[in-house]
């Protein structure tokens, strides 16, 4: 109880429930951003450190070293250090910072080829045990796709499928371990077993194994904690160990997964708790406060995971997406935002821009102005946030979710996501005039029917023939989400993670699909303009011949954003026909990441007058250039696309040149919250802000190293620039900055 000493009463005691705990305790934060303060001499010390390994880690490639000598695991490695007389938060992954481990479970095959890349390779005895004795996630996924899966794959129509690596989007709820301590924590998970059905059926057992699994994980991490002098097996008692054990809750997940997504969740004003009491009983000040948050920080931009080359193309920038969820309000009125959020905010002046952790900032019209303009002044400098419509979020998940990945919301430690990358719904349309043929290698994919042969495309039956197709791909899709999913929880579950949930589940699926805009576009020059199909040698439509005007997507008009939005309407019906393991609730997401220039290389040319290889637009973001009438009216259309069907995320990237916002910082500060108002007012759902000139980007491509620490948002998520490739950054150049409102 000494740790609980001062803390209000409520069903949290007794039960696991962070969020009663946070409405019975947190302090609303209305003021301005004048307590902040800079960074400590020993952190700013400590981060010099760590800038100087990123950049030998940057010199080396992209990868500072190693670790094959044994698969990375909770407590597999001796503890790690950058500077222990300098740290005040320890942990990192493996034994030194910045030395990758490897993931075996996720694939064997894959975690080879990542070791090779970068000259390193695992232990014959390793891969040998793993290939006779252990299977991976990779191994059991491969061995029940079908024929069909594997050609839908390989030509690109489905891509980005988690089968060969950590599944990811998975949000532990690592406040638990800070408030309860893991005894509290496996009490519960002991009582929920014996609650559990006698029954013995496929379901119940899968069930009772998971839960032993959870406590097996959250004993070795309390191992882990141990190895580096902490008990973890009680609550936290005050500001710095509610962070640490925080901390070891996340450290032990990306210890035991290298996901696509190893979110954070929404630890800003749970911690913002335990900060406010001990500085209210003078055992902290805010100098103090500050240098827990930036050491928590630090530790999270060091977060790194050993991935192949086909990887990084599909997700550019070494990425790991460790998004912190900032503001929001409560179902009771009151904002949630805290000095915590402020201060987590505050480490990209106190340590500089950075991509991780993903800061996203849950908007809503009734946060507090000051916050609001903290971070509007923050995006501004910085191009490190992005903004997501607690308004309309809140709805859905009431006032304790956080976002996994980019664009993904789940209550946390009541839902869960299994996910699952996206359809090239732009290909797909191309299949519907080819029969299911594909137009790259000429193989039959889709549902085979004769080859579209009028002299024009006419609307009515192109639209008849992508149905088909919808529904074929939807059937396809979910049942290849059913394999990976089965597979993954047999050979490499979260045990960790989910540790740190309720032993009973919502899960969501998470469908996705790109290309939307290039469609949407498409069409329109079928309904609007001529589209005459040109006949290759081998009888497919290769190219076509588009005459007259037709509206594109981003311009706010209804005959083409109304497009848009069906195709959205239409897939979800599809997806929805088929049933999905764990009886997930089906979700879909507009959102590409940085995949949408592999997606444009496996792509034809399209009606709209794209041409065979150039990229799609990411997200749901208009194509490059096609927007003529200033930011808002592309705003405008943005917002028709409806969220309530596509509850994994409508992706926006909207980047727009200084000037253009105005010409003092107050008026620019003052023009953006303007743009946010009017555009999250329409229940539009997500916006990415960059707020620089594309010259700025062409100087750190051909000046690497006076950039090393340029931010920029992508799509959903934020890179260093100068750690993409040559090719994404040319597509980002080529992206519309807008020059007028």
């Amino acid at each position: 109880m000494q740790a609980w000493d001062g803390f209000s009463a409520g069903r949290w005691m007794h039960d696991v429930d962070v969020r009663d705990f946070i409405q019975k305790n947190h302090s609303p934060y209305e003021d301005d951003s004048s307590f902040l303060t800079s960074a400590t001499e020993r952190t700013k010390n400590l981060w010099s450190h760590c800038r100087e390994l990123l950049q030998k880690e940057r010199a080396s490639g992209g990868v500072l070293a190693v670790d094959t000598s044994r698969p990375m695991h909770i407590t597999s490695h001796e503890p790690g250090y950058i500077d222990r007389e300098l740290e005040i938060i320890y942990g990192l992954q493996t034994d030194e910072p910045l030395k990758r481990g490897i993931n075996i479970y996720g694939g064997l095959r894959t975690t080879m080829k990542a070791a090779e890349s970068y000259g390193c390779e695992i232990p014959s005895e390793m891969a040998e045990f793993f290939r006779l004795h252990r299977p991976t996630h990779n191994d059991g996924v491969f061995a029940v796709y079908t024929p069909e899966m594997k050609l839908a794959r390989k030509v690109g129509i489905i891509t980005g499928l988690p089968d060969s690596y950590g599944r990811g989007r998975i949000i532990g709820d690592y406040r638990r371990l800070a408030l309860y301590g893991s005894n509290f924590l496996i009490r519960h998970k002991i009582s929920d077993l014996d609650r559990l059905p006698e029954e013995m059926n496929p379901a119940s057992i899968q069930h009772r194994e998971e839960i032993h699994k959870q406590i097996d994980a959250l004993k070795a991490t309390v191992k882990m904690a141990h190895s580096y002098g902490f008990d973890i097996s009680k609550p936290a008692v005050d500001s710095r160990e509610a962070v640490q054990w925080l901390y070891f809750g996340y450290l032990a997940a990306v210890k035991e997964q290298n996901g696509a997504a190893m979110s954070l969740g929404r630890v800003s004003t749970f911690l913002d708790i335990y900060l406010e009491r001990d500085i209210n009983r003078g055992l902290l000040d805010e100098a103090m406060a500050q240098e827990l948050i930036d050491q928590l920080v630090i530790k999270l931009r060091l977060v790194r995971h050993l991935r192949t080359p086909e990887y990084n193309e599909l997700f550019a920038g070494d990425p790991n997406w460790i998004t912190e969820s900032l503001g929001g309000m409560a179902s009771d009125g009151r904002t949630l935002v805290s000095k915590t959020s402020f201060r987590f905010l505050n480490t990209l002046r106190n340590l500089g821009p950075s991509p991780e952790p993903n800061m996203t900032i849950l908007w809503s019209s009734h946060l507090p102005a000051p916050f609001l303009e903290f971070c509007a002044q923050l995006s501004i400098e910085t191009c490190a946030l992005q903004y997501e419509n607690d308004d309309l979020m809140r709805e859905y998940y009431g006032d304790d979710y956080a976002i996994a990945c980019c664009v993904s919301a789940m209550r946390l430690g009541h839902e869960t996501q299994l996910f699952g990358a996206r359809c090239n719904l732009a290909k797909l349309l191309l299949y519907a005039i080819n029969g299911g043929r594909d137009e790259m290698t000429g193989q039959q994919v889709g549902v085979e029917m004769p080859v579209y042969n009028a002299e024009f495309l006419d609307y009515d039956e192109v639209m008849r023939r992508l149905d088909i197709q919808m529904e074929w791909i939807s059937r396809l899709y979910v049942n290849t989400m059913n394999v990976i999913h089965f597979m993954h929880d047999r050979y490499a579950y979260e045990g960790s993670q989910m540790a740190l949930h309720n032993s009973y589940l919502h899960y969501y699926m998470a469908f996705g699909i790109a290309g939307l805009s290039v469609t949407a576009d498409s069409l329109s020059a079928i309904r609007y303009g001529r589209v005459k199909p040109i006949v290759d040698a081998s009888g497919l439509v290769t190219s076509y011949e588009t005459r007259g005007e037709f509206p594109f997507f981003g311009n706010d008009d209804d005959r083409v954003d109304l497009i848009a939005a069906d195709l959205i309407k239409k897939f979800n019906f599809h997806l929805q026909r088929h049933p999905t393991y764990r009886n997930a609730q089906h979700t879909l997401s507009i959102l590409t990441i940085t995949s949408n220039v592999m997606y444009g290389k496996h792509t034809g040319d399209t009606p709209d007058g794209r041409k065979c290889g150039e990229a799609l637009a990411p997200g749901a973001n208009p194509v490059h250039g096609r927007e003529k009438l200033g930011a808002i009216s592309g705003l405008n259309s943005l917002a028709k696309l409806p969220y309530s069907y596509a509850r994994d995320g409508i992706s926006l990237t909207f980047s727009i040149v200084p000037e253009s916002l105005g010409r003092s910082d107050s008026e620019r500060i003052s023009n953006l919250l303007s743009l946010f108002s009017g555009y999250f007012g329409q229940d539009a759902h997500h916006m990415n802000v960059n707020v620089l000139d594309p010259e700025t980007l062409i100087k750190a491509m051909n000046e690497p190293e006076k950039y090393a620490d340029l931010t920029i948002r992508v799509s959903g998520y934020a890179v260093h620039f100068t750690r993409l490739s040559r090719e994404l950054q040319e597509e980002i150049i080529a992206r519309t900055f807008y020059r007028k409102i």
